[in-house]
């Protein structure tokens, strides 16, 4: 056991997991790639849980936080006027298409979704939720009770009223079989049925994540949120797009995740790329719902000029480099190799994704950690997850290159083929 690792375990708690065997540290990064303490260097397909969203060492984000600390100022909070905030804001407010939209800033999608949740619940003045299966949207006390994982739950307890929905769990036997059309219907009844079953009048909102970042990267068909939406209308029932792992033109398909679904949510939750390492989420909602709190709120370090120097000047740079468009062409290359390799490989049972956020289920769970150790010797970096322990998710910097995603579709296939020779 390395020296760090010993004391990591005598000081840390014991549930904050590390990947692999031999954990690693990494003490460098690049473009798209980062190098641990032995010097090794690695392809990162995981981008630190989706967080450095165009890589590291990017000059613009160097720049601008360098022209930032060289104010002397790196917080004054909220009761001050703060040019780069109110800047970000603008810009955030402007993309995400929400009509009238306020921007309120936090440090991470958790405390985000709190918030998204306290507007909702005050707004239809009520503790009742829906939320969908196999979520997850936090480690908070109000965020884990919306999170349906157990893996992911320390106790029944919860401030809300939440009951769960079908949407991205078309692997059940009462769904297999189904068509994108039939399993939305079926979704809707449910929903309708929950509504005249398990609530009692008054439903605050469904918060959903467009594609599940914990859950493995599963998720809902494209056209499943229109189609709750519709019967959310009908009850006013608010929307809200936990956009934390899907936004900022990860998918490809659209700048946030919901919009693949052809909808405008009532508010929108994000964090995580948007800093590019900088800690930094918010959420978006109508001008109404944001002003209707009657409590003075502030966020102590939410939208400091630090993190909003950084996020700017990442966002500016999404935008200017349209890497929406990159993550299309990238992720369509390693999508269709994933799907194509599989065909041979009994062990993968199934291959999804959108863009440059992509899964790879195995046939077993100790597969998946096998896969990880295989990763890490070939040089390069993935995530592990969904409900069942069985799914690697990966989701490269949006920055990757045509040229690194042959490299690293090379490098999962050939991990993939070692342990399909092993299990055979």
């Amino acid at each position: 056991m390395s020296d760090l690792l010993a004391r990591h375990r005598a000081v840390l708690p014991d549930w904050l997991a590390l990947y692999y065997s031999e954990p690693i540290e990494i003490v460098s990064g690049k473009g798209n790639r980062v190098v641990d303490a032995s010097g090794k260097s690695y392809l990162d397909f995981f981008a630190g849980i989706l967080t450095n969203m165009i890589g590291y060492d990017v000059p613009e984000v160097r720049e601008a936080v360098e022209r930032q600390l060289a104010t002397g100022v790196v917080h004054t909070s909220t009761v001050y006027l703060l040019r780069g905030q109110v800047e970000l804001a603008e810009k955030i407010a402007r993309v995400s298409g929400i009509p009238d939209a306020k921007v309120f800033f936090t440090n991470s999608g958790t405390e985000a979704n709190e918030t998204a949740l306290l507007l909702a619940t005050y707004a239809r003045k009520t503790d009742q939720v829906l939320a969908m299966r196999q979520s997850y949207h936090g480690r908070s006390f109000g965020a884990i009770s919306v999170t349906s994982n157990t893996t992911w739950k320390n106790n029944s307890l919860s401030p809300l009223n939440v009951h769960f929905l079908h949407g991205a769990d078309r692997h059940l036997p009462a769904f297999k079989g189904m068509d994108d059309a039939e399993y939305i219907e079926a979704c809707v009844a449910d929903l309708r049925h929950a509504l005249a079953t398990v609530v009692s009048k008054d439903v605050a909102a469904l918060i959903a994540e467009p594609i599940q970042g914990v859950g493995g990267f599963t998720m809902a068909p494209d056209g499943l949120f229109a189609a709750y939406k519709e019967v959310l209308d009908e009850h006013g029932i608010l929307f809200i797009s936990d956009e934390v792992q899907t936004g900022w033109g990860r998918t490809g398909q659209s700048f946030f995740g919901i919009q693949n679904h052809g909808v405008t949510p009532d508010m929108l939750t994000f964090a995580k790329g948007l800093g590019n390492g900088f800690a930094v989420g918010g959420v978006v909602a109508r001008g109404d719902l944001m002003d209707a709190l009657p409590a003075i709120g502030l966020a102590t370090f939410g939208g400091n000029p630090i993190s909003m120097a950084a996020a700017s000047a990442t966002l500016d740079y999404v935008l200017d480099h349209d890497l929406q468009a990159n993550a299309a062409r990238t992720g369509q290359i390693i999508i269709d190799g994933l799907r194509e390799a599989a065909k041979r490989l009994p062990i993968v049972t199934d291959v999804r994704g959108k863009g440059l956020m992509f899964a790879v289920e195995l046939s077993d769970p100790a597969l998946a950690g096998r896969f990880m150790e295989e990763t890490k010797k070939l040089g390069l970096l993935a995530g592990k997850g969904g409900l069942y322990g069985t799914a690697i998710r990966m989701a490269p910097p949006l920055t990757l290159t045509v040229e690194e995603a042959h490299e690293g579709l090379g490098i999962i296939v050939t991990a993939l083929e070692t342990l399909n020779d092993e299990v055979r």
